[in-house]
């Protein structure tokens, strides 16, 4: 198949390209600088050069791609406190994908978890503002597009982890001197290796049925002291429970400390037939080079 991917130089994009590509697909990825373009060659790839604000471009690239793989996100303005600017340039981007989509049956697969049958759980769904894309995007499945969502778990890790959880609480435990974990550290995150949720994108590439929900985590939920443990011993400093009334100041600048959720994927690989072989988190840490 032609694949489209956005986000293709970012963090789980490199590892999605390869993966692709090695499965027998001709990949082509949105490069808006220099440096990402280089990327996504070096990765084999094609270049569709240009930005996401470049709508016309989407639309072309959609039409052109038997299905497309929606990465890219508007973190930078997230990370600034406007979150919903970020969910309003993705449905802006979304609409434009999925548009060029529409009566095709072709694959439009993008980052979300959609509702379910129950309510307490849908109440916590709805109050993501980044629930409006997930809705626009199973709308499409309605819209003869192969459209599916991926629920990614919040700590994805790899050496190609740069930016992600573990290497901000990597950082406020350098900063602070401590690693730290909020009251007991029970509040588990669901985790997954970069090259496994890799694979699962090559599989919904290949087969996922519109309108899947797909649970990418490998571990359900790691304990969020488990993972300090790890990360104070492999900085050599003591890690301490810090209190709730201190959370927000010790994890300045990190609002997501408290999650505490788990994510099991027994349904995802039934569905696909996906088999992780990457390390777990814990495993993934100790091998040291998120500490180099």
């Amino acid at each position: 198949m032609r694949v489209f991917v956005t986000g293709a130089s970012g963090h789980i994009g490199s590892a999605v390209l390869p993966e692709l590509i090695a499965g027998g697909h001709e990949v082509f990825g949105l490069a808006r600088s220099d440096a990402a373009e280089k990327k996504v060659r070096e990765a084999g790839a094609g270049v569709r050069r240009g930005s996401l604000d470049d709508l016309d471009l989407l639309r072309e690239a959609a039409g052109e791609a038997d299905a497309v793989i929606h990465l890219a996100f508007g973190n930078e303005l997230m990370m600034s406190g406007d979150f919903a600017g970020a969910v309003a340039q993705d449905l802006i981007h979304v609409k434009a994908l999925g548009d060029a989509l529409i009566g095709t049956g072709k694959g439009l697969f993008g980052i979300g978890m959609q509702r379910a049958a129950d309510a307490a759980y849908n109440a916590t769904i709805d109050t993501n503002p980044r629930s409006q894309v997930t809705r626009l995007i199973v709308d499409y499945a309605r819209q003869g597009v192969r459209a599916a969502t991926f629920a990614v778990p919040p700590v994805t890790h790899s050496d190609l982890d740069r930016h992600g959880f573990i290497p901000m609480l990597i950082g406020i435990a350098r900063r602070t001197g401590v690693s730290g974990y909020p009251g007991d550290g029970a509040n588990t995150w669901p985790a997954a290796h970069t090259r496994d949720l890799a694979t699962l994108y090559r599989l919904a590439v290949e087969k996922a049925p519109a309108g899947a929900q797909l649970y990418a985590a490998t571990e359900a939920g790691v304990p969020l002291r488990q993972i300090a443990e790890v990360i104070g011993r492999r900085l050599g400093l003591p890690t301490v429970s810090i209190p709730q009334e201190e959370v927000d100041r010790h994890f300045a600048g990190f609002p997501f400390v408290r999650i505490d959720f788990t994510m099991p994927n027994d349904e995802t690989r039934e569905l696909l037939g996906w088999n992780p072989q990457h390390p777990g988190l814990i495993a993934d840490l100790e091998q040291g080079h998120y500490f180099a």
